[in-house]
């Protein structure tokens, strides 16, 4: 047999898989007796078909319009910080085919440049969600990517909500399946490593690839996986929204467009030799990528923040405005405070020279406001305001081993010590918005409308927020691109 007819055969038999798998029951290819580790590519591929058809259980489906209204407003509210102006003036410039919006700006392009553009957007402003077990933020890359998909092909809100569902699974697996720190250990970002799979499995559900086209698209993904370590010395914020959302949107997003315009591609990226597992990890599980498929959904196990900064000052800064206000502390009463975080934190937001991200001073802005506010959060000039610099000098950041915690892996303890030497200690396992101790929706609509009202207007926020929190009822995304546009 020549190369040729070798190559189309196996189109041949790659086409009925597809079909074969098209028509299949729900979860079929999960559980079709392969041994473990074996054709872990076609497992997954199988699923993705699937899931896009299947209804997902209430809990899921409202834990998605969550995430995508949540992402939203780190979307329409990063707009306007540095990191989105640069990617939106960016795009604007590359013109391009009129498929997707770019949020709270007046024109569109296709739907790769609104990928990368909504995503840089999603994560300029430090308010996206967080998985605390793999340390990813999914919705940062995966609803950009959904949305400009869905826009793109005409696709309805509840197709958004499945294919949301199912990015938020391939990002957190996939570091499940490499080990997280396994990644950090080697100089890379494990953000911007899940950031491709998240777009990826979004991007796919919506144009409807099958069996082949999924595979062929896990491989271009696969290819385009990077991110570097780096860039926690990037201090505007600026490489670091590229490093954990917008390379991925755009890479998920290519990949997929790719496809769709007939690119072959490799069939099995995930098994055998020189697959991703191997490529990236010391000690790959490359059944985490498929274990509980269908049953256990990622998406209601991200932290919504309450604080539009750094995930791991999270709880420091709720511990320290509890002991704020049930001490009934003023700044004066200050003589020194101790912060505890988890070890692996202390380097991310130990001593960042980005407002949001620097836990001392945030936890001095708290002391002397009394909150901590979008605005205040993001405002570079509080870094030199003489009253937050004199507390901020009596902040102590440091690692605390006993905070490493699987079962509560970004926990927080704040220690202040008063002018007439009391010691108050709040210990804060669980920030607001993690699944052990949820946002309501009161709460949620609340943080949102004050991210995009003023960006969008007072009536228009409340009309996005309503949409959204009735998605599933969205006959066509392209409806929603008024309520987007500032």
């Amino acid at each position: 047999m020549t190369t040729s007819q070798g190559g189309t055969t196996r189109r041949v038999i790659l086409k009925g898989m597809g079909s074969v798998a098209a028509a299949a029951p729900f979860g079929c290819g999960i559980a079709l007796g392969a041994p473990a580790g074996a054709d872990v590519t076609g497992r997954l591929a199988r699923y993705m078909v699937s899931a896009r058809d299947r209804a997902l259980p209430p809990e899921v489906s409202a834990a998605c319009k969550a995430r995508i209204l949540d992402t939203l407003g780190a979307m329409v509210s990063g707009s306007r910080l540095h990191p989105g102006l640069d990617a939106v003036r960016y795009i604007r410039g590359l013109g391009g085919t009129e498929e997707a919006s770019v949020v709270a700006s007046p024109f569109r392009t296709t739907a790769v440049n609104a990928a990368l553009a909504n995503a840089m957007c999603a994560h300029a402003d430090e308010t996206d969600d967080f998985d605390p077990l793999t340390k990813a933020h999914p919705g940062c890359s995966t609803v950009p990517a959904a949305l400009a998909m869905a826009e793109k092909e005409g696709r309805s809100g509840e197709e958004v909500i499945r294919a949301v569902a199912l990015g938020y699974d391939m990002a957190c697996r996939l570091l499940l399946a490499l080990g997280p720190d396994l990644v950090r250990a080697t100089h890379r970002s494990a953000e911007g490593t899940a950031s491709n799979f998240g777009a990826l499995g979004a991007a796919a559900s919506l144009a409807r690839l099958d069996e082949r086209g999924m595979r062929y698209a896990i491989s271009y993904t696969a290819q385009q996986v990077s991110g570097l370590w780096s860039w926690v010395k990037d201090e505007d914020h600026v490489e670091k929204a590229f490093d954990f959302a917008g390379m991925g949107a755009r890479d998920g997003v290519t990949a997929v467009s790719m496809v769709q315009a007939g690119l072959t591609g490799v069939f099995d990226v995930l098994d055998g030799t020189n697959n991703l597992f191997i490529a990236l990890s010391t000690d790959p599980h490359p059944e985490a990528m498929v274990d509980g498929l269908g049953t256990r959904f990622f998406v209601t196990e991200t932290a919504i923040k309450t604080f539009s900064v750094g995930y791991p000052i999270q709880s420091p800064l709720d511990a320290v405005l509890a002991l704020r206000r049930e001490a009934g502390l003023t700044p004066g009463d200050v003589r020194g405070v101790l912060v505890r975080v988890p070890t692996d934190a202390v380097g991310i937001v130990g001593a960042s020279a980005m407002p949001d991200v620097n836990c001392g001073h945030l936890v001095a802005l708290a002391l002397v406001k009394g909150a901590v506010s979008f605005a205040d959060s993001h405002d570079d000039a509080l870094m030199r305001d003489p009253a937050i610099q004199a507390m901020a000098a009596k902040v102590r950041v440091v690692g605390d081993p006993a905070l490493m915690d699987p079962a509560a892996p970004r926990g927080g303890i704040v220690e202040v010590t008063t002018a007439d030497g009391r010691t108050l200690s709040h210990h804060t396992r669980f920030p607001p918005g993690t699944k052990e101790n949820p946002l309501s929706p009161e709460r949620l609509n609340a943080k949102v409308r004050d991210l995009v009202a003023p960006v969008l207007g007072a009536e228009k926020a409340d009309r996005l927020i309503a949409a959204v929190n009735a998605l599933d009822t969205v006959a066509d995304m392209r409806g929603l691109r008024p309520l987007l546009t500032a």
